[in-house]
């Protein structure tokens, strides 16, 4: 009896322990809600926790790129070189651009000469560099909180400094700002400002495991208590090993930075909200525009699309990202063989041979990659040569950084049609999600009035109601300077009804277009009351009151702008005119100064600026700035009245 007993008892054992390992296993259905670190009340618990039970793992990571993303401005830091040859020409602005260190301190200065002589200059300091090494280095400032990227980069690779990335041919120049879909790519998750599109109050270092992993508190809380896993046979559900997840869930962990594009936001989220294990579409869309030379012309940050494309992803249900790379090891410190190792582990069982000579192998070192994966430059980003991740069939050579980057425009659109909009999130997208995509690549990409074609087609099939609609054809309607439509849209949708700032926003800025001062500064006002650090649309209300005449209100906005960023041009300008109305002659020629300053050729300032030496009776030098105001602007018709007034 006692021995059927014994039975009994440990059959009921098993079947207990293979409830737990049941529960402990991946399940056959994949479901994100089994991990518990992707609950919303789980905390960060930052890299230096993550470090002491994973010493090993932490001491190889952060040689990687990922880990050496984002530092502080140090000489420690930077990989560029400094001296007589760092300095770049701007030429559309007449511009130099000088980097230099000073007392451990990173300073860019800006520059204008004339005839050898320095006419204008304004040095700032830069507070961090982004990017590894492997490619570049750009430098931002942090101005009061708000960042903001420097108009120069160091190209590794060229050895070399030169304009960044899509400054050259624009007025950018100290004042680009970076969002938070910029840097929570090139970053660890920084505490964002709400309300701002550009402030933060705490900056980490690089990114950090918790990117890739979750949050970890409940991952260390269960260790703490105690409760081991076997992570070679179960899955661990406290916190996210992207090894365990699905081929799709890991390639949309990837994609959240791997994969630049036209991203556009789901409602009600931010670029915090995606977490390792979610799908991205539940946070945000991501379009690529298709060209019929797209196959040789791609961006940098195209590395998942790119695979996507290839044979090997395409007929394989398991090849990912993480087939090659390990990311706590970096490239450089990887063996090539590795990535060789993982064709053969596909190409080898299934006896496929390599149809290249033997003697082209050789000259290879039998490497699989340099022949199918060559090197290639990117369309976006200058003198730098990157690992195409299409993995072709044939040996194909892509151009490089200098053949893409020096390719005739009029020889590029001839090859280059432009087929539509790819939506890469999702197997399909609804009419209004194309809509949305189509004026996010015509804001951030090609201001195209095909695009806003393509927007408008969409957006006339969407069965969406009215209301649900609304913010993409604001966008739209603003896109086209539509601003009569917007003004009677405007009618049915009153600013205490709007929900979204940069709707708001646009109905102020038409009504302001269309001299309706009054309502402009309703919808202004609840624009800031979203976005109450977003600058630009505080500069827009000031302006909206001084239309209508009420100084003080106007003052007391651009004042907070300035308290917020004093290196505002047009809030220091208003400032100075406002001031010039009141008679405070001495504070005006400060504010017109300080303007001029950080913006030496602003067309207002000047003009500004000439009316108070009038005033004041100080002829000369308003003749002296005006006639550099004539050849600048020759146009300026205020300016051609003064000139004939002051003869």
């Amino acid at each position: 009896m006692r021995y059927r007993k014994s039975i009994i008892f440990a059959l009921g054992l098993i079947s207990l322990l293979f409830l737990v390992y049941c529960n402990e296993r991946s399940v056959p259905v994949f479901s994100a809600t089994n991990y518990l670190n992707l609950h919303d009340t789980v905390d960060y618990v930052g890299m230096n926790t993550c470090r002491s039970c994973h010493y090993n793992i932490h001491e190889t990571y952060q040689h990687t790129g990922m880990g050496r993303s984002f530092d502080y401005a140090t000489r420690e830091k930077s990989d560029a070189t400094y001296g007589a040859h760092a300095l770049v020409y701007h030429e559309e602005k007449d511009l130099y651009y000088k980097p230099f260190f000073q007392d451990s301190t990173l300073y860019i200065t800006e520059f204008r000469l004339e005839e050898g002589d320095t006419i204008f200059q304004r040095t700032e300091k830069m507070s961090y560099i982004v990017g590894s090494g492997q490619h570049t280095n750009s430098h931002i400032l942090d101005i009061n909180g708000y960042i903001y990227q420097a108009p120069i980069t160091y190209y590794t690779q060229d050895g070399k400094w030169d304009m960044a990335p899509g400054f050259r041919g624009s007025d950018l120049r100290f004042d680009r700002w970076l969002a938070t879909e910029c840097i929570t790519c090139h970053n660890h998750f920084p505490k964002h400002v709400v309300g701002s599109m550009n402030k933060y109050e705490d900056m980490p270092r690089g990114i950090e495991c918790e990117r890739c992993h979750g949050p970890g508190e409940a991952h260390v809380n269960r260790k703490m208590a105690g409760e081991l896993i076997d992570t070679a046979r179960f899955v661990d559900y406290s916190i996210v090993n992207p090894k365990k997840l699905p081929r799709d869930r890991q390639m949309d962990l990837c994609q959240r930075c791997h994969l630049q594009g036209v991203a556009v936001l789901e409602d009600g989220k931010s670029f915090f909200d995606f977490k390792p294990g979610m799908a991205l579409s539940e946070v945000l869309n991501v379009f690529l525009p298709r060209y019929t030379n797209s196959h040789e012309k791609f961006i940098m940050a195209s590395q998942a699309d790119r695979l996507r494309l290839s044979p090997c992803y395409l007929q394989s249900e398991t090849l990912s990202c993480i087939t090659c790379h390990n990311p706590h090891h970096s490239v450089e410190s990887t063996d090539k063989n590795q990535y060789n190792r993982a064709c053969q582990s596909c190409h080898q069982a299934n006896s496929t041979q390599c149809s290249a000579a033997p003697e082209a192998i050789a000259a290879e070192n039998n490497n699989c990659i340099s022949c199918h994966m060559p090197r290639s430059g990117s369309i976006d980003i200058p003198h730098v040569n990157i690992t195409d991740h299409y993995i072709s069939k044939q040996i194909a050579r892509r151009p490089n950084a200098e053949d893409v980057n020096t390719m005739d425009a009029t020889e590029q659109s001839k090859i280059a049609r432009f087929l539509g909009l790819e939506i890469l999130t999702k197997s399909a997208a609804e009419p209004l999600e194309m809509a949305q995509g189509y004026l996010a690549l015509y804001d951030k990409y090609v201001d195209s009035d095909v695009m806003l074609d393509s927007a408008k087609w969409y957006l006339d099939r969407s069965q969406e109601s009215p209301t649900k609609q609304l913010k993409t054809k604001v966008h739209y309607l603003f896109a086209r300077q539509d601003y009569a439509a917007l003004q009677q849209l405007a009618q049915s949708f009153a600013a205490p009804q709007l929900e979204d700032g940069w709707t708001a926003y646009r109905f102020g800025e038409a009504l302001t277009q269309r001299g309706d001062y009054t309502r402009a500064v309703l919808y202004l006002k609840r624009a800031v009351r979203f976005l109450p650090f977003h600058l630009d649309f505080q500069e827009k209300l000031g302006q909206a009151y001084l239309s209508l005449g009420n100084l003080p209100q106007a003052r007391k906005t651009f004042e907070f702008v300035i308290t917020e960023n004093d290196r505002r041009p047009i809030a220091l300008n208003n400032l100075g005119f406002i001031a010039m109305q009141i008679d405070q002659l001495p504070q005006a020629a400060t504010y017109f100064d300080q303007a001029l300053a950080l913006t030496p050729d602003y067309e207002q300032a000047m003009l500004n600026k000439v009316y108070l030496l009038i005033k004041q009776e100080d002829r000369s030098k308003a003749r002296q700035l005006l006639n550099r105001l004539r050849r600048i602007y020759p146009e300026n018709r205020d300016a051609q009245a003064l000139q004939s007034e002051l003869k």
